[in-house]
């Protein structure tokens, strides 16, 4: 899939202050006059180390915003990484992508690295490789991938990151051949959570926030474990600060996983971050990529096919990737379709801040699901069994068309609205009491008696009270019960709408 054609930003500029004049994605002349002429180039630094002896890390100077690179991002030449990777052998080619082509290498020292040789004719020009060393080079966090390096040895542009063994989750998920196990349930959410803290360094940890902007299976790459790491930062931007509430530049990113306030109006915040969040997180669990063209018409889009699903509990199940063969827990399922469904709604307000997804996603991450155990929340029929607190079975069957136990996105707002009820339910009992005993009151009065009256007379009032309080307990009861026959007569008649 391809990428949106235009990158221009602010945050740039301040990165890269004397880039005034305009990038030459087809010609990347080393002699423009920008950061990346400020970048050691790495042929300075063997010629120093040439007729000097001792290796010298960089030649970066030591004012403007590539002054901390040298500290953590090694420069090399092009003729060091082209030993490591054989001279760019197809035996170790690894992928490619809208920026370039990715090769397995190895450096003198032995470290196994994987180098990205970028295309001078493709996506990727100078302002985003400045980005990409500027961002990795000063952010470091167990869920990004490591910069070990770059070369900027005339108009070659090559960035040098660790080995992830594993690929990328893309690599995982589709297309997959006959020999090669997918991805259970229990590693996908440890994927999803792991790639939303990689998300929440960014946008709260990092100061100011980052905007990731290209969040995609493609660029979530897999370390030993299964353990995720955000890759490619060439798009990422620094977001709002202060009062602003959103920075706009040109659209940007993967057709697909792109916000649509976004793509509409090029107003970004972390909020659109969120939304390639949920989009992913769905081709996690449904097994589908964001665009299929090979689906029939009206299954292309994922996030259109599986958004009218979120209303039909009957076809909640069907969004679970048919590869699990049924090897999930039901409950853990609803749960991650509820996380999905608030992270894709089309108002961004509305979504999740990530801090609250990775709360939601390391909770299900810990829920750990054994395969050969039998799913006791779901029967052969597909319907539920009801549990008590304690996990133990009542023996009462719900079906897919209606619970007060249901975990579905739809049950839970359902059940927060029967909260709101009963409060409400509660205070009109207890003003029908205040009512009740106002009545008595005044009758009293009327009558001339008192509450406090020793006489027989009152006596005998006393004795009429009692049946009366007696009279109003079997009210008051009888009115409980017609609340709660509306209550299940409404909530009936809700799952019939629904059916219907």
């Amino acid at each position: 899939m391809g990428c949106f054609s235009c990158f221009e930003s602010k945050e740039e500029e301040r990165l890269n202050p004397t880039s005034g004049e305009k990038d030459d994605r087809k010609d990347a002349s080393p002699s423009s006059n920008s950061n990346i002429s400020k970048l050691s180039s790495g042929a300075d630094r063997l010629k120093a180390r040439n007729n000097v002896g001792p290796r010298r890390e960089s030649s970066v100077p030591n004012d403007g915003p590539m002054a901390n690179i040298s500290s953590s991002a090694h420069t090399f030449t092009f003729r060091e990484l082209a030993v490591a990777t054989k001279n760019f052998r197809d035996e170790c080619f690894l992928g490619e992508g809208g920026f370039g082509r990715v090769y397995k290498g190895q450096l003198e020292t032995g470290q196994v690295v994987a180098v990205k040789q970028l295309d001078r004719n493709g996506l990727q020009g100078n302002r985003e490789f400045l980005v990409e060393v500027l961002m990795l080079s000063l952010l470091h966090n167990d869920n990004l991938v490591n910069l070990i390096g770059y070369c900027a040895d005339g108009d070659q542009r090559l960035l040098v990151y660790e080995y992830m063994a594993l690929g990328s989750l893309e690599d995982h998920l589709f297309d997959l051949p006959p020999d090669k196990e997918p991805l259970d349930w229990n590693t996908r959410m440890k994927i999803a959570a792991g790639a939303a803290k990689g998300l929440e360094y960014l946008h709260d940890k990092a100061n100011p926030p980052v905007i990731y902007r290209d969040f995609k299976s493609s660029n979530i790459l897999l370390d030993e474990g299964f353990h995720p790491k955000l890759s490619d930062f060439g798009l990422a931007k620094l977001g709002p600060t202060g009062d602003k509430s959103h920075v706009s530049t040109r659209v940007m990113g993967t057709y697909g996983y792109c916000a649509p306030e976004y793509a509409m109006t090029g107003q970004l915040t972390v909020k659109s971050d969120v939304y390639s969040f949920g989009v992913v997180f769905l081709e996690l669990i449904t097994g589908r990529r964001a665009i299929d063209s090979d689906r029939p018409h009206g299954e292309q889009n994922l996030v259109a096919w599986a958004r009218p699903l979120f209303n039909d509990r009957r076809k909640f199940l069907k969004l679970a990737d048919p590869q699990l063969q049924s090897r999930f827990p039901t409950r853990g399922l609803y749960q991650a379709l509820a996380v999905a469904s608030m992270c894709i709604q089309e108002n961004a307000a509305a979504r999740p801040l990530i801090g609250d997804v990775v709360t939601a996603l390391s909770y299900l991450a810990n829920q750990a699901y054994d395969p050969t155990m039998k799913d006791r929340s779901r029967d052969e029929n597909g319907g539920r069994i009801a549990r008590g607190e304690d996990g133990a079975s009542s023996g009462r069957k719900w079906d897919l068309e209606g619970s007060e136990k249901d975990d579905s996105p739809r049950e839970t707002v359902r059940m927060l609205n029967k909260d709101s009820d009963r409060e409400r339910a509660v205070a009109e009992a207890k003003m029908w009491g205040e009512n009740w005993r106002e009545k008595r009151r005044q009758t009293l009065d009327l009558e001339g008696g008192s509450e406090k009256d020793d006489s027989p007379k009152e006596t005998a009032r006393m004795l009429n009270r009692d049946s009366d309080r007696e009279r109003a307990v079997a009210e008051a009861k009888m009115w409980g019960e017609n609340w709660r026959e509306k209550r299940r007569q409404s909530a009936q008649g809700t799952n019939d709408n629904i059916e219907g």
